[in-house]
């Protein structure tokens, strides 16, 4: 008995599959160029802040060295007579955290606020010598990565421009945009003949072509990622991926910092970090019970807020391995009141923060960094090709025509019609992508229309273009 080869099939579905990629190519080109295009200038300004951020880290080790370390002692000093001293150097504000010296050389981080002239969300960090007590100075710090004003003014560059909430509009418009970008030019660069990507042995703008697309492959990856992870923290995608995560059980938890029943209200928690005996544990005893439930260093101490508040114990280190763990001790008794583990947090909860601290530079140290600074030269690199290309179309004397319009026409309506759906729910949930998209589509239409009322409707020839 014999059976018919089964590849006749697959060979007669090659022409059908090459149709489809072959109607989809130039619209994809389009969409390409012209976000490319647009949205280029805000993609320049994240790549060049986004290299000066991933220097800072190092920047602000050899700024800041004086308070940074000191030379390493034999024995620290009780946490309370390091608050203590930082108190006197320093009465204004409030304890808002310390942060005890995290290894032997490094000093300890006592962080006021309601500090006069720190700025909103802002504290004053006072530096302390853990052996001697001596204060080596005093720096305004961001953010729970501890940045100091070099890393907190390139990190507010990089975020919003120093221009506020309205400043993360073009923050985050880059990274709604990236990700499109990105794979439009790997849908280009893979659709195109194999001989056509080579760049050794071409010249002019086939040279600069396969420069860009060999490069823009090769960082295909770190693009999509830095462009999903800044969505996380957007003030628009950011919001409606919090509400997602919420719905999904999948906020990232916290510590429980009230006490159980409201118990020993009154009697020792308002004892501040320096500790007093007589109202309550102080910050040494809450620190070991803390030690005594496996937090090890670094970790930030956070004082009650308010009579029936516990001081909260949680680890602060983003890098890898991370160290998240958080407890809440009892400011009377000492007892811990509560524990989050960072084994217990949920999925997502430790993927959103694996990947800002990723996105940020912290979760690999230098060698995340390093990556970091690379993936911006490409990305200045690519803008610059792309625009290079444009010019060398006008052979060299001008910016060549655009994209003829039109492509649209040339797709099929069974795929053109879920693609449209699909780009439309997308926007709808990253609306610094569904708003300019529609923007540019309403733009497009009006320009043809006028064209054909003028009777130079010119629709397609598009296929040899790039």
């Amino acid at each position: 008995m014999t059976t018919a080869p089964p590849a006749a099939r697959p060979e007669a579905d090659r022409p059908a599959a090459r149709g489809r990629r072959a109607s989809l190519r130039p619209l994809v080109l389009r969409l390409h160029f012209y976000a490319g295009l647009l949205v280029a200038p805000f993609l320049l300004l994240t790549a060049v802040t986004g290299l000066l951020y991933a220097g800072s880290f190092q920047a602000e080790k050899l700024v800041y060295g004086h308070e940074l370390t000191v030379p390493a002692g034999e024995r620290e000093l009780p946490v309370s007579a390091q608050v203590a001293a930082a108190r006197k150097a320093h009465p204004g504000g409030a304890v808002a955290a310390v942060r005890p010296s995290p290894e032997a050389g490094a000093t300890t981080r006592v962080l006021l606020s309601g500090v006069e002239g720190v700025g909103p969300g802002h504290t004053l960090a006072v530096f302390v010598d853990p052996y001697t007590g001596a204060v080596r100075g005093a720096l305004e710090q961001y953010g729970s990565t501890g940045a100091l004003p070099l890393r907190t003014w390139i990190g507010e560059l990089h975020r919003d421009l120093h221009l506020g909430e309205t400043g993360r509009l073009y923050s985050e418009l880059a990274a709604s945009w990236l990700w499109v970008i990105t794979a439009g030019g790997l849908v280009l660069w893979f659709s195109r003949r194999r001989a056509l990507r080579k760049v050794r042995g071409t010249t002019g703008r086939r040279r600069t072509l396969g420069l860009h697309g060999t490069v823009g492959v090769w960082t295909a990856a770190g693009f999509l990622f830095l462009s999903a992870t800044g969505l996380t923290w957007s003030t628009y995608a950011g919001a409606g991926i919090a509400d997602l995560r919420a719905s999904l059980n999948q906020a990232t938890p916290s510590v429980s910092a009230s006490l159980p029943g409201g118990e020993h209200a009154g009697h020792g928690a308002g004892s501040g970090p320096a500790g007093g005996g007589e109202r309550g544990v102080g910050v040494d005893e809450v620190l070991a019970a803390a030690r005594a439930k496996g937090l090890s260093d670094p970790v930030e101490i956070v004082p009650p807020a308010g009579a029936t508040g516990a001081y909260v114990v949680r680890q602060i280190q983003r890098s890898w391995p991370e160290k998240q763990d958080a407890v809440a001790v009892d400011p009377a008794t000492g007892r811990v009141t509560d524990e989050l583990r960072f084994a217990d947090h949920p999925v997502l909860a430790k993927l959103t923060r694996w990947g800002i601290d990723l996105h940020t530079g912290v979760l690999f140290g230098l060698v995340n960094q390093i990556a970091l600074a690379l993936l911006a030269l490409a990305l200045i690199l690519l803008i610059g090709w792309g625009y290079r290309m444009w010019w060398q179309r006008g052979r060299g004397s001008a910016f060549g025509r655009p994209v003829p319009r039109g492509a649209w026409a040339q797709v099929p309506p069974y795929i053109l019609v879920p693609n449209l759906a699909a780009v439309a729910v997308l926007g709808w949930f990253v609306p610094l992508l569904g708003i300019p998209l529609a923007g540019f589509l309403a733009v497009d239409v009006a320009l043809g229309e006028i064209d054909h009322r003028r009777g130079r409707r010119t629709y397609g020839s598009v296929g040899g273009v790039r």
